[in-house]
Order: C-alpha cells, then structure tokens, then sequence
C-alpha cells in the first residue's frame, strides 16, 4: 500500500502546512499543528467509505427500537458498570494508573467469555505472548483457549479481526497501534485518533464488540485527544490506590447504560474479584463511636452506598489549613461560611481536614450535612451516637435540600444496622422504617440542636 500524504493542520483555526510548525502561519498560535492524512484531490474513494452503511431518512416513530442484546462476561461487578454486559459491535475505552489493574481484568473477563463458548482475541502491544501466558497461569486461568495476538500495526489487527471474527477482541493498549498511512509516531494524537476511528468503525461493520485500553496521564484523565471518548460507546474508569487492596471501576460514559455507576473488586492472587457488599469497605472498625465520624448514604449510579466522613479540627493559628480528600476543596470552605453564619460554629482559627474513607471520591452534594456534624462532633471532641447516619444538600441560606431517592438510602442503611438518621424533611419517609428512629430538619441550626439532643 502506498503511503499517503500527510499534512498538518491547526486545532485552532484549521490551518495546514506542510511539515511542522511550532507557531501556525494562519492564526499564530504556538503548539497547535498535529499530523492528519491530507484529504487527495482525486476522485479516490474515502478510505472510511468501505466500512459506513447508506441508509435513508425515517420518521423516528416508525424506526423499530429493541433493547440491544448483552453478553455477560461472568464478573458481576464489571457487567453492572457495562449495564448488563458486553455489546455486540459496541466499543469501550477502560482507562487507569498504570499497575491497576486493566490488563488483569480484560484477561479475566475473556477467559469467563471463551469458556461460556465465546470467540475471542487479546491483542497486546505492549507484552509478549510469553509474558501475557505467564499472567494467565498466576492468574490460574489453566488451559485458557484465548487467542493472543502480539502486534502493534493497525492493518494486521485489522487483517486478523477480519480472518478470526472474535465475538470479543481487546486492544491493549491503543497508544501502542500504529497505522502506516500515518509518519508520526505511535501513541501521538493523530495515530490514537486514526487507528481508534479504524477500530471503531471496525467493530460497528462486523459486530465485534471490542475494548480499547487508554493510558492516562499524570493528572488522570485519558492521555490523548478528547475525540477518543467521543468516539467511543463507553468510557470506564479505574480508580483506586495501587498500594490498596480495592479497586473502583466507574462508568463516565455510556450509551448502552447508567452513566457513574461503579463497580467495586478486590485485588488478590487470583486476579480481581468483585465485592458484593461495597459498604464495608468504606466504613471504619470502630470498637466505641469516635468524634468526627459521621456516616452518610450516597449513590453510585443506582447502587446506595455507606460510606464514613472523618473530619478532623485542629488550632491552626493565623493561617489555617483546610483539606479534603474524596470531597471537593471549595464546598468545604463553603459548608464551613455557613456552619459559621448559620448554626454559630466558628472554625476561623482551626485546621480543617475532611476524609472519605476508602479512597472513595464523593461528587454529590448530599454529602453536606455529613460533613458538617462530622466538623462539629470533631470540634467539640463529642462522637455522634452509634448507628448514626446522615445525608441532605446544604444551601447557603442553611436550609437543607432533599437528596434524590432518599427512601433507598434509607433502607441500604437499615439493612445494614443503623438506627438513626438525620435527613431533610422532603425525605422523610411516609411509612416508618423497621428499628430506625429519621428525624426530619429543615435547617442547619435545627440538625446541630437534634444532635446535641441525641448526645
């Protein structure tokens, strides 16, 4: 095949040249000239065109819709963050720290796939058979019949989708794919892009449902151009500390399911295997109740999850400190102004920290109430009572807003043994809840004085 010309063009204004540039003679921005196939003045077919489908306009209402059908892949935790398995033709981009992980995963879940009578492939770019074969056996994945490919060009990969037709095929990972119509190097933006586009379209014209694995980048996101999860039909996440036992796996994007539902594994010997009751991860083994815990209820896609605040107040001195870790910096300043205007507690002087526990990353607003009777039991050195919990958005006015589908969150923490609950009045449930005593407030000052009257 000969090799096409390329050119490079500018993010900024669309600008081309022909070779690279540090500043684009168009617009004069510095940094923006990427590599991209020049388009041909020839009346030459679009390299893309093989591989689309014509199809003509429909009146939405009379195109028939029918629920895709799903392939499980025997792990439990992964098929919830898929929502209810793998795709036929659809593409998942999974992206980690490196060492997390994903590679031990996808070997797991094409084992459960080729023995439920599945065809499959691992293309690895960046081991060895041998090497991929020795993670198989630690593993104790014994006999395993899934094909291995160890290749980096994208016209074999493709060669050998074509030859094989696996069911499931996993691409590990795409920085490493280099395609030939391309000069640049592989894991540049225009290669990740190019030979994403290939694979995609790939996947939708065979049926093969195949996963991408994406590098991140020193700050978490996925390394690469942003047109890559846009590409995509689903982009999973994995989070977690590499030195910790547990790993999160959450969906940030899906076109086949609920978006930020996770899924929660354990890391062993064995590989990965998936926790079915997430909660006690999350919750400290106190022996007594401690001051500055305080227990709240999230959601994590449709999963209610338990999970322990810990605030810790300390005199700081003129210049106080105040850090949180799994919740978000600026709402914390902001909870602390209102604990302040609102219900009279004054940390202006004290270090505040603040901690999830587990590692786990709370990006809802519920979270707020906890927060703050977790900084007040630490303040005043008083624990909150056993059993308890709390959940309600805080506003700057001290009012307390209800969270979404509060009645679930209640009955998680029941099923779990807690006993009391502080939560918003719009919360509350109509029929009571079997061995749990919910107080209903409606402000921040009126939570403060049902836990003093609790202590």
């Amino acid at each position: 095949m000969a090799k096409e010309k390329t050119v490079f063009s500018c993010n900024e204004c669309g600008g081309t040249s022909p070779k690279w540039l540090g500043k684009c003679p168009h617009c004069n921005a510095w940094n923006t000239l990427i590599e991209s196939v020049a388009q041909s003045d020839a009346p030459a077919k679009n390299r893309f065109a093989s591989l689309a489908k014509t199809a003509e306009v429909a009146v939405l209402s009379d195109i028939e819709a029918s629920d895709v059908e799903r392939t499980p892949t025997g792990h439990e935790e992964l098929d919830r963050v898929l929502g209810g398995g793998m795709v036929e033709g659809g593409v998942v981009l999974i992206g980690g720290d490196p060492g997390i992980g994903k590679s031990t995963l996808l070997l797991q879940a094409l084992d459960s796939l080729q023995r439920s009578g599945k065809n499959t492939l691992y293309v690895t770019g960046e081991e060895s058979g041998a090497q991929v074969a020795l993670r198989s056996r630690r593993l104790g994945l014994d006999h395993s019949q899934v094909r291995v490919l160890a290749e980096i060009q994208l016209e074999k990969i493709l060669a050998t989708l074509e030859a094989h037709r696996p069911d499931v095929a996993v691409i590990d990972s795409i920085q490493t794919v280099y395609s030939e119509q391309l000069t640049s190097a592989p894991g540049s933006v225009a290669q990740v892009r190019e030979c994403a586009a290939h694979l995609t379209r790939a996947a939708k014209a065979s049926g093969t449902a195949i996963v991408l694995v994406g590098h991140v980048t020193k700050e978490g996101a996925l390394a690469g151009p942003r047109v890559l999860e846009h590409m995509v039909d689903t982009v999973l996440y994995f989070e977690g500390d590499t030195h910790s036992q547990f790993r999160l796996v959450r969906a940030i994007k899906n076109r086949f399911g609920a978006v930020n539902e996770i899924g929660v594994f354990a890391m062993t010997e064995k590989g990965l295997k998936g926790v079915s009751n997430p909660s006690a991860i999350f919750l400290s083994q106190h022996a007594e109740p401690v001051p500055g815990s305080c227990v709240m209820v999230t959601l994590e896609g449709t999963r209610p999850l338990l999970v322990e605040i810990q605030a810790l107040v300390d005199s700081g001195g003129p210049s106080p400190r105040r850090l949180s870790v799994g919740l978000d910096k600026d709402r914390l300043a902001m909870l602390l102004a209102v604990l302040h205007r609102h219900a009279g507690v004054a940390c202006m002087d004290q270090d505040v920290f603040i901690n999830a526990v587990g590692g786990v990353r709370i990006g809802e607003p519920a979270a707020d109430l906890a927060v703050m009777l977790s900084i007040t039991s630490s303040l005043r050195g008083k624990p909150l009572p056993k059993g308890f919990i709390a959940f309600g958005e805080v506003g700057l006015a001290g009012e307390v807003r209800p969270a979404p589908r509060g009645q679930e969150r209640l009955k998680e923490a029941a099923k779990l043994g807690f006993s009391v609950a502080v939560v918003p009045k719009a919360n509350a449930p109509k029929k009571p809840i079997e061995g749990m005593t919910i107080h209903a407030v409606d402000r921040v000052e009126e939570a403060m004085n049902v836990v003093r009257g609790l202590g």
